[in-house]
């Protein structure tokens, strides 16, 4: 055997024999540590070691947190949608889902799994952790399962130290760029309730609400008035900044029972595609919890507040409850939210705390709204949901019976600028039955009897004045009689 090759043996054995000596070492230290260390502080002691060895590497590491403070890291929410599709041959464990009526399966990293990126040639190293916090008061926010709430969820995105200028001010952009498009290919709208005892706790399911501008019944001047303003409202980010305004837009829609409020919002949220947050009011027990409310929603949604004068009563309950006693148990359990606290909501400090956000109050009674609520920058657009229209009803006939004309459209056209119906009660009659004729024959017959209704009510009204006038008339006169039989009386005794 020749000397080289004596020698390649030689330093093959003290290698083996190095490693080995490491390896019993690690696993000696190791049970050490788990023997005699206590558990609370293993995670320090390995973490101390990991520092150590890092000073000698060249990689740098980026921790990216689910959570800056109470509302979401987007990084980690553009990381979590971008590296489902970038996972390699070996990658053992994936999640998948697919809600219902979601056009895609989605597909996310398992934890402690590891995912290799390639970008302008360079590698980048992903892995997703999850560590266990045992905390009873910790959650994390719009968690809804309980075995996850007190998890703490982060990515670590480690790379080459010479690389850190092309993550911040390349990569990292490029990854928020590319999630957002596949959040708009493949998400679903979806309608959210916030429960009032834990607000980062939210409900939803998927938006399924067919409703578009094109289907709705309303006059087409105000319908491209309202496309306009919304379409001027997600252009302008850079504008809102400029003038020193939070990026949001308020919507007054207001009118009688079955106008069409409702499938307004849904028809806003489809054609934006922004989610819609249904918000309770009269579940909240103090001002407070508006604000905590608002954190809990997400940028480019929708909040509704419907029938905002039931929700609270805005003119009356905030002079009662100032003059509500602190010793009446009762009345210390009443919702505690007030005018001020509703106004501060819409546009105080707090709504700046979001953006591309839009609220929405519907009333079927505008006059018993206070003032203060109305103005401009806290309900920007007013929106009077009206009776049914000539032009409302030829879209719900093209809709329901799929024509565009027929002779009987002119005759139902001047019934209905006189019947004062909604478009609710105007499809409803439409929806009775499938042959054109008999269809559009039984709304004939229906606003007939609207109007007659209509009528007989005016003539009530105007019989039950005339009554009132004449009885207040009566009792005037007597008042007038008795006055004089007082002064005449003395009169004659004088």
């Amino acid at each position: 055997m020749s000397s080289t090759a004596e020698s390649k043996m030689v330093l093959t054995k003290t290698v083996l024999s190095t490693v080995g000596s490491v390896a019993a070492t690690a696993m000696v230290v190791r049970t050490v540590v788990n023997e005699f260390l206590p558990s609370e502080l293993h995670e320090y002691f390995f973490f101390g070691l990991k520092n150590i060895f890092s000073r000698f590497s060249n990689q740098l590491t980026m921790v990216i947190d689910e959570f800056d403070g109470l509302v979401n890291n987007d990084i980690y929410e553009a990381a979590e949608m971008y590296l489902g599709n970038k996972l390699s041959p070996n990658t053992r464990r994936v999640k998948i889902s697919k809600p219902e009526k979601e056009k895609h399966i989605n597909i996310t990293m398992e934890r402690d799994e590891e995912v290799t990126d390639v970008y302008s040639g360079q590698k980048f190293k992903w892995v997703w952790l999850c560590r266990r916090v045992e905390s009873r008061d910790f959650y994390n926010p719009r968690d809804l399962n309980s075995t996850q709430r007190s998890e703490v969820r982060t990515f670590e995105l480690t790379f080459h130290k010479k690389n850190k200028d092309l993550v911040l001010n390349s990569y990292l952009p490029y990854i928020m760029r590319e999630a957002k498009l596949q959040k708009l290919k493949s998400r679903a709208i979806k309608i959210h309730t916030v429960d009032h005892e834990n607000m980062y706790d939210s409900q939803s399911m998927n938006l399924d609400h067919p409703a578009t501008f094109e289907t709705l019944a309303m006059d087409s001047e105000l319908k491209d008035k309202i496309l306009k303003d919304l379409d001027r409202f997600v252009k302008r980010k850079d504008y809102y900044r400029k003038v020193g305004k939070a990026w949001k837009r308020g919507y007054l829609l207001y009118g009688p029972p079955g106008t069409g409020k409702s499938s307004l919002i849904a028809a806003m949220a489809n054609y934006l595609n922004f989610d819609i947050y249904d918000l309770e009011l009269t579940e909240l027990m103090r001002n407070s919890d508006l604000r905590r409310l608002l954190v809990a929603t997400a940028n480019k949604s929708i909040l509704v507040v419907e029938d905002i004068d039931c929700t609270i009563d805005l003119q009356n309950n905030l002079a009662n409850r100032a003059n509500d006693s602190p010793s009446n148990g009762a009345n210390q359990q009443e919702s505690k939210v007030t005018l001020s606290g509703l106004l501060n909501f819409i546009d105080g400090l707090w709504s700046s705390c979001g953006d591309e956000r839009i609220i929405i109050f519907t009333t079927n009674h505008i006059e018993k709204l206070d003032p203060a609520l109305l103005r401009p920058g806290r309900m920007d657009m007013h929106i009077h949901m009206s009776y049914c229209t000539p032009c409302g009803f030829r879209l719900l006939a093209a809709n329901y019976l799929g024509t565009k004309e027929h002779i009987l459209f002119k005759q139902i056209e001047e019934l209905i600028e006189t019947a004062m119906v909604t478009p609710a009660e105007v499809a409803e009659q439409l929806l009775k039955e499938d042959e054109i004729e008999i269809s559009l024959n039984g709304l004939i017959n229906f606003l007939h009897v609207k109007i007659k209704e209509k009528e007989d009510a005016k003539f009530k009204k105007v019989e039950a004045a005339q009554v009132e006038t004449n009885e207040k008339k009566e009792s005037d006169e007597k008042e007038t009689e008795e006055n004089f039989e007082e002064k005449r009386l003395p009169n004659e005794e004088s």
